[in-house]
This record gives C-alpha cells, sequence and structure tokens, in this order.
C-alpha cells in the first residue's frame, strides 16, 4: 500500500514550529508533498531538510519566502525533476516532479490571480501550458499523480458560497472549465471518486476572515491520478481537523 499526502502548509518553518514533524511522524506516509514552502532548504531545520529520514526535494522561488514545493519520500525515487523547463514558472518555485516506478509525480503550487490582472493572466497562462505539457504524455499511456494547491474550486459543492464567490480568483468560470477539461483529458479526482456528492468538504479557509471556524471554505487541494491509477486508489480523506495552516492536508491509499 501506498500512503500519499499533499499539504499546503504555508511556510514550512513556521509548519514546523506548529507540530509538522509530528504529524508526519503520527501519519507516517511513504510520500509527502508539501506547498508554499516560503524557504530554501538551507533556511530550514535539519528535521525539516530529512524529516523521518525521508530524502527530500525541494523547489524554491528565486524570491525569499514565496511560493516553493517539496517532496519527501521513504523511498529515493528513479529520478527528480524540478519545473517543466519554463523559466517563468520554474523561477517560481512550483514544481518537484518525481519519478517512483511505474508512476510519475507531479507535486505543484499553482498561481493564485487574485492580486490583479497581470496574475490573474499569468495563472491563466500557466494552466493552458501545464495542459499542454501533460496531455501527450496522458495520451501516450503515462501513470501520472498531480498533487497540489491547485488554487481552482472545480463545482458548486467545492465552495461554501457558489453564487457569492462566481467572480473571486479560484471560481471563475474559465477556471472551472480549465479543471473539467483537465479531468476530461484523463484525470480522476481521488476524492471525488471516494465522496462524489460530499458537501462542506473543504481544504483551505480565510485565515482574514476566520472562516475555518464556520467551515466557510473552498475545495482547491486536489490529489488526481490518471485513469489508469485509478483501480489503484483504495481510499481518500481530507483530514481537515488537522491545525497548522490555512489549508488542511489531503491523504490517499493506492495499492
Amino acid at each position: 500500500m501506498l500512503k500519499l499526502i499533499t499539504w499546503n502548509v504555508n511556510g514550512i518553518r513556521s509548519a514546523y514550529k506548529k507540530g509538522l514533524i509530528e504529524f508526519l511522524e503520527r501519519e507516517d506516509p511513504d510520500i509527502f508533498c508539501v506547498q508554499e514552502t516560503k524557504a530554501h532548504p538551507e533556511q530550514c531545520e535539519p528535521m525539516i531538510q530529512r524529516p523521518a529520514g525521508r530524502s527530500s526535494y525541494w523547489s524554491s522561488a528565486v524570491r525569499k519566502g514565496y511560493s516553493g514545493v517539496a517532496t519527501f519520500a521513504r523511498e529515493e525515487p528513479d529520478s527528480v525533476a524540478h519545473g517543466i523547463g519554463s523559466p517563468e514558472y520554474d523561477s517560481e518555485g512550483r514544481f518537484v516532479i518525481t519519478s517512483h516506478g511505474d508512476f510519475t509525480l507531479y507535486n505543484i503550487y499553482f498561481p493564485n490571480g487574485g492580486s490583479g490582472p497581470e496574475r490573474h493572466e499569468f495563472k491563466q497562462r500557466f494552466l493552458r501550458d501545464l495542459s499542454l505539457h501533460l496531455r501527450p504524455k496522458v495520451e501516450a499511456g503515462e501513470r501520472i499523480i498531480v498533487v497540489g494547491d491547485y488554487n481552482v474550486a472545480q463545482t458548486e459543492i467545492d465552495v461554501y458560497d457558489p453564487v457569492g464567490l462566481s467572480a473571486e480568483s479560484g471560481f471563475l468560470p474559465e477556471e472551472r472549465e480549465w479543471m473539467s477539461r483537465f479531468l476530461d483529458m484523463g484525470f480522476v479526482d481521488a476524492f471525488r471518486h471516494f465522496h462524489p456528492g460530499e458537501r462542506e468538504a473543504y481544504t483551505w479557509w480565510d485565515q482574514r476572515t476566520r472562516a475555518r471556524l464556520a467551515n466557510r471554505g473552498w475545495r482547491i487541494d486536489y490529489v488526481c491520478v490518471t485513469r489508469n491509477l485509478a483501480p489503484r486508489l483504495r481510499s481518500a480523506a481530507i483530514l481537515d481537523g488537522q491545525q497548522g495552516s490555512d489549508h488542511c492536508p489531503v491523504v490517499v491509499e493506492m495499492s
């Protein structure tokens, strides 16, 4: 059995002070993917660099204290890439891509487009380019898992107020349409595979409005697998009781 967890930790050094290592030791995943590390590995405690003896693979933004992803694995992957060959995205530390035997894992921190028109366009370009990158691989039958903070909620049950949020970045019509096309390309949303109609299942809450207290959330963190991996899915869950970030972890088990 393979246990995989993804979590936007909103600053890995901050999460470390809030029990990140204890969480990792308790859940004991085979692969642990984090987004928004906001750090370079050399800025972190040794315990963060190789938690519980796992090997770690980081992609950090050129800009300090911004973005960044890291993948921690019990077994060393066959290969590691830190981007998709686009300086525009790779300089922001948005990808760690690891190969594990018969599947490839993409750990991605998707852009947030909410700060203005320029970042909105950057995000839309990112979504288009990611699809262009993945499509030939999916069509060739490669087994791929894409985890991370997608910064997109797909359906009305994935947000607490679909009418009020319909003009907000992350729930815009073009973003929801992209997510539908992404799945149609050949991916399965692991959580919805097991919980197709579940409501109020969220992974992010706005800290500024203390939204978590009333569960006014969004489901924007995913584990998606290509259809040829779907038969191996055994469970998927949102660990919404886990504190330490404005996001919570998503866990998937596969045979």
